[in-house]
């Protein structure tokens, strides 16, 4: 689990190779956000060999909450060396889950 900065991305998705890359887009101030942080600690560690989670402050990285067109907070971006292949929004801590299982 790293927190992405603005000028980071390409490097990071460039380090996490063929892994799953989820982007975690939240704010400070968003109350689901804070709720499935804990969650999504857990799932960072428990699938660590095929993951990479990324959380990005769409308040410090606004141009990639823009470049991802993120509207609301949490939203989830899962990638695939590079190309998106899911995203919801909600603090849906099972779907994350299960997207991860379903990407991996």
């Amino acid at each position: 689990l790293r927190f992405l900065l603005q000028n980071d991305l390409d490097s990071q998705l460039s380090k996490a190779g063929g892994k799953l890359v989820v982007l975690d887009f939240f704010a400070t101030w968003c109350g689901p956000c804070k709720m499935i942080s804990p969650k999504l600690t857990e799932l960072a560690t428990k699938y660590a060999d095929n993951v990479v989670v990324l959380k990005v402050d769409v308040d410090e990285c606004e141009e990639i909450a823009m470049d991802y067109q993120i509207s609301s907070m949490p939203t989830f971006v899962f990638l695939k060396n590079g190309t998106k292949v899911s995203e919801f929004s909600g603090a849906n801590a099972t779907r994350v889950e299960d997207t991860i299982k379903e990407h991996i």
